[in-house]
């Protein structure tokens, strides 16, 4: 199998250069620096052209402000390097993943299964991601999730996978995390390594690079947000069942 890691990091962010030159030179593969799409540096024109609220069911009820809708760009631009590259499969991590044990052990498990499997997380939240095991070594588990987990912060694409990403997000109206919940959309059902040996050190690179201006009140975010996680939730059981 021909594959490399790409770190997605935002050249702005000098803080994590350091440990983004980390990452380059720990990974068992070929690794590059995918250049993350800057929220600042977006058009109107290429907003509206990418992002149209309300286009699925469940809708989503926020609005994507300009770095969610960067950061789902910054991950088409690595899916579209895999596809470039000619690669088989390829490791994206956020620039601020930092490897913990067991993950080499968890990515030796990935890598032989992501011909099959095409979407592998490596969850950086633990006990958040539960199903049924598909395939297991070591001290890890690759599990099918009833729902995946949330975040974006490591995970092994094939090319298939992202070829099939591609198509379906060339517009979007929900975060590329949230999206990636709806297999039913995307074409894709992501598994993930349990557990993920990922943390997320962002609060030590100069905090996170996604800084929301909410257009919506606190108290309304936290009525709505359980809500359509329940939808999202229920639709994902279903889709589960069919699978099966």
């Amino acid at each position: 199998m021909i594959v490399k890691a790409f770190i997605i990091h935002l050249a702005r962010a000098e803080q994590r250069r350091e440990h983004v030159q980390t990452l380059l030179t720990s990974l068992p593969f070929p690794a590059e620096v995918i250049d993350a799409v800057d929220g600042k540096l977006l058009d109107e024109e290429g907003i509206q052209k990418f992002y149209r609220p309300r286009l699925h069911r469940p809708i989503y009820p926020f609005e994507l402000n300009r770095n969610e809708i960067a950061c789902f760009l910054s991950h088409r631009r690595a899916w579209q390097a895999i596809l470039d590259q000619k690669l088989d499969a390829a490791l994206i991590m956020e620039d601020d993943a930092a490897p913990v044990a067991p993950f080499f052990d968890g990515l030796e498990l990935a890598l032989a299964n992501i011909e099959r499997e095409g979407f592998i997380r490596f969850p950086f939240r633990d006990g958040r991601d539960n199903g049924r095991i598909v395939a297991r070594s070591k001290d890890v588990s690759l599990i099918e999730p009833v729902c995946a987990g949330l975040g974006m912060v490591t995970q092994l694409v094939s090319r298939d996978a992202a070829a099939r990403l591609l198509k379906a997000t060339e517009t979007v109206d929900r975060p590329v995390d949230v999206l990636l919940q709806m297999p039913w959309v995307t074409g894709v059902v992501p598994r993930s390594v349990v557990p993920g040996g990922i943390r997320e050190i962002s609060p030590t690179l100069g905090g996170s690079t996604l800084k929301p201006k909410r257009q919506i009140s606190k108290l309304k975010r936290e009525l709505l947000r359980p809500i359509y996680r329940a939808r999202i939730a229920m639709r994902a059981r279903l889709a589960a069942m069919r699978r099966r």
